[in-house]
């Protein structure tokens, strides 16, 4: 449960009942912050393209920065920050990693929040 600070002095008993009611239904912190850290990673265009790259299937992160036409540690940061996040899944294979959504219906989901906040 999150923590909230109730002025109880400029507050009816009403107010303070429901605001107590309110404020129990609220995600904890932990989730919360997890949420945020969900949306900084979509907050990337670079990311972004990322996401709806792996739409299509794994691809290796030698496809990745070559399809992004971006330098190996910038693509390696990006990707980190997706994996961090949970929407990665990833395996090594040989010298190289190969990248996956771990729900393919992300990209999809993305465009359809997006379509929401239209």
């Amino acid at each position: 449960m999150s923590s909230c600070r109730i002025d109880s002095d400029q507050l009816s008993e009403e107010q303070i009942e429901n605001l107590k009611n309110i404020i129990s239904k609220l995600p904890a912190d932990e989730v919360l912050n997890h949420d945020v850290d969900v949306f900084k990673a979509l907050a990337d265009p670079t990311r972004i393209k990322i996401i709806h790259l792996l739409k299509f299937g794994e691809l290796c992160v030698c496809e990745i920065i070559s399809a992004l036409d971006k330098p190996q540690p910038t693509v390696s940061h990006h990707l980190n920050i997706l994996k961090k996040a949970g929407f990665l899944n990833w395996r090594k294979k040989g010298v190289w990693i190969h990248y996956s959504l771990k729900n393919p219906e992300t990209s999809d989901k993305i465009n359809k929040l997006l379509e929401l906040l239209d």
